[in-house]
């Protein structure tokens, strides 16, 4: 699978991105840069965490006007993959590739740590090799991750089965009390209606290399890698 991973002023996750698909999976990827309008061929664009243009304005709200996402947009609506990681999550929501935004968190504080993830569908490539009734410890770094959507969104999401991920307790329960940011139904991942634009806050890309003593992160690019298929 040809990846091609984007970097806009202000990314900071990009390299960590392309080594986990490079080195650790032995992955074709190109380097975008975010005045680009040549996607180079690539199956999945990936748009990585960060603070794009400083996060002025709104997170994402820079970025969307940036060169490179005219071809994203494209790519995404001829069915091509797109997965977008805490500030990429962000640029989807702004750009309408996905539906909701992304808010402030309740607490008004920057978060970084570690959480638990449970997915919450096998209908989608990034989730439908994992298990469900697994906890996947993943890290979490955001000052806006607040998944915010009116109810009728929420429910559509639901009920269509296009929330990826929860956030949950060690043991896979989804409870208010671990909810890091006040996401509402603890979100931490949708995709869209086509199932090739995938949504996520937290990093599975800074828990997939065994020397961090955690390989989580990495079932879900192997996920990818298996049943994202056009």
């Amino acid at each position: 699978m040809k990846f091609g991973v984007v970097t806009f002023p202000g990314s900071n996750c990009d390299q960590d991105m392309v080594y986990v698909l490079e080195d650790i999976l032995g992955q074709s990827v190109e380097r975008l840069w975010h005045k680009d309008t040549d996607l180079k061929g690539v199956d999945c664009v990936v748009l990585p965490g960060g603070f794009s243009y400083g996060d002025y304005l709104r997170s994402g709200a820079i970025a969307k006007l940036s060169p490179i996402m005219g071809e994203v947009i494209k790519h995404a609506n001829s069915g091509g993959f797109v997965l977008g990681v805490c500030n990429g999550f962000q640029i989807l929501t702004e750009s309408g590739l996905l539906e909701g935004a992304l808010l402030h968190n309740d607490n008004q504080r920057f978060i970084c740590k570690n959480i638990y993830l449970k997915p919450t569908t096998d209908q989608s490539g990034i989730t439908k090799g994992l298990d469900n009734n697994k906890a996947y410890k993943i890290p979490i770094a955001h000052g806006e991750g607040r998944f915010y959507a009116s109810d009728e969104v929420i429910a559509k999401l639901e009920s269509n089965n296009q929330v990826l991920f929860k956030y949950c307790t060690a043991e896979g329960e989804v409870i208010d009390e671990v909810n890091p940011n006040g996401s509402i139904s603890n979100i931490a991942g949708i995709c869209n209606e086509g199932r090739n634009v995938f949504g996520m806050m937290p990093h599975p890309e800074r828990a997939a290399d065994k020397e961090l003593s955690n390989e989580d992160g990495r079932a879900m690019f192997e996920s990818m890698l298996k049943f994202c298929q056009n």
